[in-house]
């Protein structure tokens, strides 16, 4: 089997042609447990989500903030394994038929090693990886063995970036361009800003993917005002925490998740 890059292409395409941005929701492996983190997938593409992003938990996630710190260390104490991730994804994607990445910092992959990894990934039913650490200089062997299998490779574009520097990340990338949409870690946030809108506008400058906005969006207003000038919507912080509020009540966990997609998936249909 080969990674899914098609059927991500055409879902962030099918959401364009009905004028709206693709909702894209984020969520741990093996939070709270391997098949909890199954069940929240689930629950997020049944509410309204477009897209889902496994994140394969790190024991020093630069980027990620205090709620997604909190989550990848209850994997990681749980015992999360990349076979886990893996796991997730396949049966992720065997109950929904719909586009899940992984998103993950380089090292686990490079010491699991690239080519194994896109293979076994592609197995599962992938459509690609984001790889936020990973520089567009040093990703040539990756992206190598990932167009071998099928999959995309996102790449992560921040305020700071420069023009020539954005044209130089969007021209390797694939899928879509994830747009930081401001500097600093993950996290819900009173305001989106400003700056995403620019940096959004400056990436499209220099490519035809689609540019998707993550960092900061928890609740409907703020969708709806990034999907008026970005082609997606990216969403973790705020799913988790309803993952981490419902404590061990599981199912009221899955219940907040399902509402929460369904209220951003109306956001993103209603453009600000």
């Amino acid at each position: 089997m080969s990674g899914t890059i098609e059927l991500l292409d055409k879902t962030l395409a099918d959401a364009k042609a009905e004028n709206r941005a693709a909702l894209i929701a984020y969520v741990p492996a093996g939070f709270p447990t391997v098949d909890g983190g199954i069940e929240t997938i689930k629950a997020a593409f049944d509410g309204g989500a477009d897209i889902v992003e496994v994140g394969l938990p790190h024991s020093d996630p630069v980027l990620d903030g205090p709620v997604i710190q909190t989550a990848d260390d209850i994997a990681l104490r749980g015992g999360v394994r990349i076979a886990d991730v893996l796991r997730t994804v396949r049966e992720a994607y065997a109950a929904t038929g719909k586009p899940v990445l992984v998103m993950t910092y380089w090292n686990p992959v490079d010491r699991y090693g690239a080519e194994r990894f896109a293979a076994e990934l592609a197995e599962a039913g992938g459509a690609g990886c984001i790889l936020p650490d990973l520089p567009v200089e040093e990703s040539g062997t990756w992206r190598k063995a990932a167009a071998e299998h099928g999959l995309g490779t996102v790449f992560v574009v921040a305020p700071s970036s420069r023009d020539e520097r954005l044209a130089r990340i969007t021209e390797a990338g694939s899928g879509f361009v994830y747009a930081a949409s401001l500097m600093g870690v993950t996290g819900t946030r009173a305001s989106v800003g400003e700056q995403a809108a620019d940096l959004v506008r400056r990436t499209r400058a220099t490519t035809g993917l689609p540019v998707c906005v993550g960092l900061g969006v928890s609740n409907a207003a703020q969708a709806a005002e990034v999907a008026g000038f970005a082609d997606g919507v990216i969403v973790g912080s705020a799913f988790v925490k309803r993952v981490l509020d419902a404590g061990d009540d599981l199912a009221a966990g899955l219940a907040a998740v399902r509402a929460l997609a369904a209220e951003l998936a109306e956001g993103v249909r209603k453009r600000a």
